[in-house]
């Protein structure tokens, strides 16, 4: 057996009630917060939604391990006679297919072809198996598990802005009265030495009346920036919405 990289918690990886209640309360304190930040963004899935799944994993894995624990002892006999057996896990697996519907509630596509929610989808998968290892014992692997969710949703969410603002690849998508704006809207752009690769228009009925959109797909040179370029479509009196995807 491997040895623990931190020997003081031995006591709490067994199936006792004091390491019931901290591998509880761990599993809502981390799940917690790595939701509180999902929170904060207004995400479909927030702080109960990932302190729930992680605490429902945790659980999972204590009663994998309490049910393991039984049939080594007070359900010996009953299950050799019977022929009963258990493989722990079995119970994980089960977490990590069933989690899978969750996710697929946080995705959406919305109408400017922009892909939404998969990273509360991919979160809410993490701190399943974060609860998994918490509810196993593992807490070595928990809290550095804990530690590099957190830190990828929030600096590297950080640089991945920066990466997007200063890329010379831009995905526009610009909503105008009439079709007959995209032309000059396009013009505009090739004006400004732009290179355009692709342009998706939609039309969608709101209660406001018919919106119409375009998805712009362009390559900037180097000396210009994706602010004056969304400045420069705004002043449009027809434009309605410029927002960069």
């Amino acid at each position: 057996m491997m040895d623990s990289l931190i020997p003081w918690l031995d006591p709490f990886r067994e199936v006792t009630m004091p390491a019931l209640v901290i591998k509880i309360l761990l599993a809502v304190f981390f799940g917690g917060l790595i939701g509180l930040e999902r929170g904060q963004k207004h995400r479909a899935a927030g702080s109960r939604t990932y302190m729930i799944v992680c605490l429902g994993a945790a659980l999972t894995m204590v009663l994998s391990q309490y049910e393991a624990q039984l049939l080594s002892t007070v359900w010996t006999e009953i299950a050799s006679a019977v022929g009963i057996k258990t493989d722990v896990s079995r119970f994980g697996a089960q977490v990590i297919n069933g989690i899978g519907f969750l996710g697929a509630g946080t995705i959406i596509v919305t109408g400017r072809q922009e892909v939404k929610g998969l990273t509360t989808a991919a979160g809410l998968w993490a701190s399943a198996c974060m609860g998994l290892a918490i509810g196993a014992g593992f807490y070595e692997c928990a809290i550095f598990g804990f530690l590099l969710i957190l830190i990828t949703t929030t600096i590297f969410n950080k640089l991945g802005a920066w990466v997007i603002a200063n890329a010379r690849n831009m995905d526009l998508y610009v909503e105008f009265d009439r079709m007959d704006n995209l032309g000059e809207i396009i013009s505009t752009i090739k004006s400004m030495n732009i290179q355009i690769f692709d342009v998706d228009t939609h039309r969608e009925k709101q209660s406001n009346g018919v919106v119409i959109g375009a998805v712009i797909s362009m390559g900037l040179p180097k000396n210009e920036t994706h602010s004056h370029v969304m400045s420069k479509i705004s002043k449009f009196d027809y434009v309605t919405l410029v927002d960069e995807i």
